[in-house]
């Protein structure tokens, strides 16, 4: 390991906000995110010990850990930095007397992917001290394995790419079976997007999110017995309905509609896209309002804090679709609206919420 500098230095890592495409990408599908000007801070700097200190702004647990306490679990948020020195170790490479201390602007556990943003931050300092020898593709993919195996959070990959990959004025249109990607320009012409955090916090390695992977896992198996495919978004929704009245039999109606709305998810995904690429606003908001029916009714992930807030949003002047957007179970949801009422909608739905729940929403516009 590089050790020639004691210097302080300072990185960054970006959150982001997936516009559509939610639960495709650990099936095999695309996903739709853009990196956000919120995302964490990372300053390093050097000790004159063995120990690595791990402090943060937004907690004031501090650890100080020597090699053996860096491979435990603490079972908080020191957990995601661990996780990602354990990729290095595994690699042949060593961390001993430093200082981490992490910063972050954006809210944590809102579903804006804070957890990613952390760990690629750490990967790409760990990756300036042995000079740079991974690529960001390699970094991401270590940030995903290290939140899988080392978290306990069975992710997709799309969180950490979009913290590794994300462009200032671009959507990432990424197929997380391939890890192909292209730029979408987002040329919004007097629309935004706004993002409405509910507040409503998320435990997501203790919640049903790892059930809906294991469903979706259930539904590719019986599938495979008719089509050989790898992932459930290699299908179609006219394809999945052919084939799964072949095995309805085997179907229970829950692993039916996980499926479902995995398969109609990805397609959306692709519509939207072109949706982007046509300036054609209208209708990537239409399938921003059936992405969430879709996650509400088929995937089950949404919850009565972010069904509120989208139901008022899609009423709203101006509006022109809305969302909830991440994991779900809370966390929050976007919208597509015109600049001109941003203001006025932040101000009435955060009202009309904490009239019906007593929280105070919040609402950002990155």
């Amino acid at each position: 390991m590089n050790n020639k500098t004691n210097t302080v230095q300072s990185f960054f890592a970006p959150g982001r906000v997936n516009l559509i495409g939610d639960h495709t990408d650990y099936n095999g599908g695309l996903v739709l995110p853009v990196a956000l000007s919120m995302g964490t801070y990372l300053t390093l700097s050097h000790r004159n010990d063995q120990l690595c200190r791990f402090s943060s702004d937004n907690d004031q647990a501090v650890f100080e850990l020597d090699e053996a306490g860096m491979s435990q679990h603490h079972h908080c948020w020191v957990d995601y930095p661990l996780g990602v020195i354990k990729e290095f170790t595994d690699r042949g490479y060593h961390f001993h007397g430093y200082n981490f201390h992490f910063r972050g602007n954006m809210p944590i556990g809102a579903a804006l992917s804070s957890s990613a943003s952390i760990e690629v931050v750490t990967a790409l300092a760990l990756n300036a001290l042995i000079d740079n020898h991974f690529s960001t593709l390699e970094l991401v993919k270590m940030a995903q394995h290290a939140e899988n195996d080392f978290v306990g959070m069975k992710c997709g990959i799309m969180d950490q790419f979009a913290a590794g990959f994300g462009k200032e004025g671009h959507a990432i249109a990424l197929d997380c079976n391939t890890l192909e990607y292209k730029y979408v320009p987002l040329a919004l012409d007097g629309l935004r997007f706004v993002i409405c955090n509910s507040k409503k916090k998320r435990g997501l390695v203790d919640s049903a999110y790892n059930q809906r992977r294991q469903e979706c896992e259930e539904a590719l198996r019986i599938l495979q017995k008719l089509v050989p495919i790898r992932h459930l978004c290699q299908l179609n929704t006219e394809q999945f309905e052919k084939l799964s009245s072949q095995v309805s039999g085997q179907f229970s109606d829950t692993v039916l509609r996980r499926a479902r709305h995995t398969i109609s998810e990805n397609e959306r995904v692709k519509e939207a896209v072109q949706a982007l690429r046509n300036h054609n606003m209208p209708l990537f908001g239409q399938l921003m309002n059936a992405s969430h029916a879709s996650l509400c009714d088929d995937y089950e992930v949404s919850c009565p804090e972010l069904d509120f807030l989208v139901e008022h949003a899609q009423q709203f002047e101006g509006v022109l679709g809305s969302r909830m957007t991440g994991a779900g179970f809370g966390g929050c949801t976007v919208t597509l609206i015109a600049e001109n009422q941003v203001e006025r909608f932040i101000e009435e739905i955060g009202k009309a919420y904490e009239k019906k729940f007593g929280i105070e929403m919040e609402g950002y516009i990155s």
